[in-house]
């Protein structure tokens, strides 16, 4: 159905703009650092569903109104921008919770595995990056002589979804090793708290700020 020219093609553009940071990026490493390796992993699960339900959704067409409507996209950037600085405030609000005397063991009982997935997957749709990438860049990479187009790009698609999520967990893995230096003394403890949700806040003010760039 799609050929090795169009995988090695896409793969390598997909390759390359999945693994510079932005807002997936930059919310698996303050995870990392506030809560460990376990939930920046559940993160990072969560944000890569989200991610796959975008694929789905760009092959079936959604991808050229998102691409084309200034109120879908413009929905999407203040709904994540919003839902961003939230968590990175409650990040800080509950930043002496994180147990120090537990470094390394990637524990933060203040967030369950099935919470962190469900947000991840809430940052990770509400990502009009993905979208803008998916729906502009992808189609380029289809061979529309050949036929079955949406199959082309949900298969192209779910290429870049593996990508994204080994390149969002080596992020989360290497970012969660910091966090164990953060916890050897309590004084860390919160700073690592205040570092992952100041992160977040800073992500979702430049978010909202960002110029409607989707032309």
């Amino acid at each position: 159905m799609i050929t090795a020219d169009q995988i090695l093609a896409f793969g390598l553009a997909a390759l390359i703009l999945i693994a510079i940071p932005g807002p997936s990026v930059v919310f698996v490493i303050g995870r990392a650092l506030s809560y460990g390796r376990g939930i920046a992993l559940a993160t990072v699960a969560g944000n890569s569903l989200g991610l796959l339900a975008i694929v789905v959704l760009v092959a079936l067409g959604l991808g050229v109104i998102v691409q084309e409507s200034v109120l879908v996209f413009t929905i999407l950037k203040f709904a994540g921008a919003a839902y961003l600085v939230w968590l990175g405030v409650q990040a800080i609000r509950h930043r002496k919770g994180f147990d120090v005397s537990d470094a390394g063991t990637g524990v933060a009982p203040a967030l369950s595995t099935a919470k962190a997935i469900r947000q991840g997957f809430i940052v990770g749709f509400s990502n009009p990056k993905a979208f803008m990438i998916l729906g502009a860049v992808l189609p380029q990479f289809v061979d529309r002589g050949a036929g079955h187009v949406q199959v082309q790009m949900l298969l192209l698609g779910l290429l870049a979804f593996s990508i994204g999520v080994v390149s969002d967990s080596l992020w989360a893995v290497i970012a969660s090793q910091l966090r164990s230096w953060f916890n050897a003394s309590p004084k860390r403890g919160e700073a690592m708290g205040a570092i992952g949700g100041t992160s977040m806040i800073g992500l979702g003010i430049g978010l909202a700020v960002t110029g409607n760039n989707h032309r």
